[in-house]
């Protein structure tokens, strides 16, 4: 089964109707654990949401550390409201930083601290190790059983 965008076909080829609202429900209940685990494990250990993570992850992939506010809202899946509350948040914390743009002052930039850099850095270890062990069929040597404290039984 492939995901694409664009018309949706009215009959479901190959696949009884029952198939594909199982395979969906699976797919949401592994989505739904996978962040359930995160989201203790990340506000356990680094006091982060996956939210705030995904932002500090998308911009320490950058070369330059940095994004447009609308660039990173579409990538970490939030609205510009949404993302500007969570920036607001992190430039509290610290974590980075708001910069207007030089070509197009309407242009906000979210530049990530040294500071963010290192929460990063030591949040990584823990979300990729998450990552690993709940998704189906990657775990890790050596997490084979659920992470202290994470209320996530694979099985």
């Amino acid at each position: 089964m492939s995901v694409t965008s664009g018309a949706v076909p009215t009959t479901v080829p190959g696949d009884a109707p029952g198939d594909v609202v199982a395979a969906w429900r699976e797919m949401t209940a592994c989505h739904a654990a996978v962040c359930a685990a995160l989201e203790h494990e990340l506000g356990e250990r680094h006091s982060l949401g996956v939210s705030a993570f995904e932002v500090l992850d998308r911009l320490a992939e950058t070369p330059d550390r940095q994004s447009r506010a609308q660039d990173l809202a579409d990538a970490v899946h939030l609205s510009q409201s949404a993302l500007s509350r969570l920036v607001d948040r992190l430039v509290r914390s610290g974590l980075v930083e708001r910069c207007t743009c030089g070509m197009d002052r309407r242009g906000i930039y979210v530049v990530l601290t040294e500071e963010g850099l290192q929460r990063h850095g030591e949040a990584a270890v823990t979300h990729r190790a998450v990552l690993a062990h709940t998704l189906p069929g990657h775990s890790s040597p050596g997490l084979s059983a659920p992470m202290p404290g994470s209320g996530f039984n694979r099985g």
